[in-house]
């Protein structure tokens, strides 16, 4: 199998390889990976064992003839049995030229521009994604909408939702530790949010939120904010305006998320953009975790609303609040919601489901099922 990724970041494409890798059948299934020169993919690749081929260009790209030049020379080579590219146009069109069997995983959820739900964009978008793949995984239900609504029939597409590998827990003693060294009161309600710093990732209407709970006169709660990204300062001074800086912690980047985890209560999603089977939701849920999560994309796929978590309106900080201040106010309420997402990551998110359900479809193909 030939994994084709143009990532030079570790992002959630890259992190569903990785966690295949971990889970995958090694007897059955040798896993090789093009990815471009100088990726920081290749060291997290290496170690779970891939074979690695390096492409020069490709970089954060989609499609570049050039690309589909270097990767057919690649294929060529090494002859795979299936490539499975991930979001990489060149890599399909240069396994269309090779004759091999394709799968392309789609790993975004946003709303679908005008351009590719009207004709004439919508009969070429449908074109080029049916022609040049013979299986679309999409990674939520709303990854396979948002093809669908593009014009791509349902009959190519099968679902597979992402898992991941569960995050050892921390002892009494560590967890105890690390809230004394982030200065954290005792008795606070710990929320977290773990992702990349852009604007899409909701950051805002969670300062939002903290105001209003602030103005509610509530000083009972810490917001651990984890990650960098372009939208740091605009999130730095946003905080610092809304006089939220004594209950919303900047981390930054960080190296020991599985430690960040082990301290929270609740765990926060906040997004508004490109949101499909988000990976730190599951982390979160292997540990137990309730969450609170906007209803964009697919959260609602993975969160179950009352059950395992909390869904507010995406963009609504006072539903937000309101969500927030109830998890506060009943720990037994966050108790069961936390074991339920326990068993819901368990029979339906492991690394091992996702693992088996996308290699039934490797399956498929090289049976000859379309």
């Amino acid at each position: 199998m030939l994994n084709v990724i143009s990532d030079t970041n570790i992002g959630g494409a890259g992190r569903v390889i990785l966690n295949y890798l971990r889970y995958s059948n090694r007897d059955r299934f040798e896993t090789w990976v093009a990815l471009p020169r100088n990726s920081l993919l290749r060291p997290a690749l290496e170690e779970a064992g891939a074979q690695l081929v390096e492409v020069d260009g490709m970089a954060d790209r989609s499609y570049h003839r050039e690309d589909v030049k270097q990767l057919r020379n690649v294929m060529k080579e090494l002859k795979p049995d299936i490539v499975h590219t991930h979001g990489c146009l060149s890599g399909r069109i240069a396994a269309k030229r090779c004759k091999i069997p394709a799968v392309y995983s789609r790993h975004s959820a946003f709303p679908v521009p005008a351009k590719l739900r009207c004709p004439p964009g919508r009969w070429v978008n449908k074109f080029v994604n049916e022609h040049y793949a013979d299986r679309i995984i999409a990674v939520s239900p709303a990854t396979r909408d948002n093809l669908t609504e593009g014009g791509i029939s349902p009959r190519k597409i099968t679902v597979v939702m992402n898992g991941a590998a569960p995050v050892p827990q921390t002892s009494p003693e560590e967890r105890a530790a690390l809230r004394r060294e982030l200065s954290i009161p005792a008795g606070d309600t710990v929320f977290g949010i773990l992702a990349r710093l852009e604007d899409y990732k909701g950051h805002l209407h969670l300062v939002e939120a903290v105001r209003m709970l602030k103005e509610r006169g509530r000083e009972d709660f810490t917001v651990l904010v984890a990650g960098t990204g372009p939208f740091q300062g605009t999130l730095a001074q946003a905080v610092q305006d809304a006089g939220a800086a004594d209950r919303m912690r900047l981390l930054g980047f960080r190296s020991d998320v599985p430690r960040l985890l082990n301290i929270l209560d609740v765990q926060l999603n906040c997004s508004y953009g490109t949101e499909a089977t988000s990976m730190a939701l599951l982390e979160g849920m292997s540990l137990g975790l309730p969450t609170i999560a906007s209803g964009y994309g697919g959260n609602p796929y993975v969160i179950e609303d009352g059950s395992t978590g909390l869904i507010f309106p995406s963009r609504n900080a006072a539903a937000l609040a309101e969500a927030m201040e109830r998890l506060m106010d009943r720990p037994e309420e966050r108790a069961r919601m936390g074991a339920n997402a326990r068993t819901c990551y368990e029979e339906r998110f492991t690394g091992e489901v996702f693992a088996r359900n996308t290699e039934n479809i490797y399956l498929d193909i090289l049976k000859g099922a379309k």
